[in-house]
């Protein structure tokens, strides 16, 4: 084991009550009303290239006002306007997702995820929802607890990947399905190797690029 890696570990053992805790939150959210996971798929069409903090603060407004669940896209777009990097795309998408997600009249997302096969979820998601790639994909299972075995491979993330020797380059782009893949399988074999689980190592990176634990 190098210094480094060592040193990655001393830094989780300081952080991992907080990361756990924080986990513990997402582990709770897939029980939640579908109206509650459906603003958790939003918020990760709009961390697109976005700041995560801005993006949940329009998600809230959002909410306050009353426009998640039933306002139409030029409604949404003031909301997202200076939060949201391209805001008019976004609230576009955010409404074909909302009209997809519905059956009768009433979100039903749930009938999409199928929990004991959160690869298949990931790539159904990435076929049908509108603005998400594997990697806003993994942050919404993440984000409605089912993370465990999966890498949300942002830009934080990759940069610690190389930093670790993990993989050799940071690459143009992980839109492919096979390049991500290739990727999340030499997370999943470091993780094991310095024994901090996937979704925690994550947090773990996120918060040691930012200063904070977030979403």
């Amino acid at each position: 084991m190098t210094k480094d890696e060592k040193l990655l570990i001393a830094e989780y053992k300081r952080r991992k009550s907080d990361i756990k805790k924080r986990l513990d939150e997402f582990s709770l959210v897939h029980q939640a009303p579908d109206e509650d996971i459906f603003s958790e798929l939003c918020f990760c069409i709009f961390t697109a290239n976005a700041n995560a903090v801005k993006c949940n603060e329009a998600i809230q407004e959002l909410k306050a006002k009353g426009l998640l669940l039933k306002a139409h896209a030029g409604m949404i777009r003031p909301q997202l306007k200076g939060r949201v990097r391209f805001h008019n795309k976004k609230a576009e998408y955010m409404v074909l997702a909302r009209k997809l997600l519905s059956r009768n009249k009433r979100l039903a997302v749930k009938e999409v995820i199928k929990k004991d096969d959160i690869i298949a979820t990931r790539d159904w998601l990435v076929e049908n929802i509108k603005g998400y790639g594997y990697k806003e994909a993994s942050h919404f299972l993440r984000n409605i607890g089912f993370g465990r075995d999966i890498a949300i491979l942002d830009r934080h993330i990759l940069k610690n990947l190389k930093r670790y020797n993990v993989i050799e380059r940071i690459p143009d782009s992980v839109a492919s399905r096979k390049i991500y893949m290739d990727i999340e399988d030499r997370m999943k074999r470091f993780s094991k190797r310095i024994d901090i689980p996937m979704d925690e190592l994550d947090l773990l990176f996120w918060s040691i690029q930012t200063g904070f634990i977030f979403k």
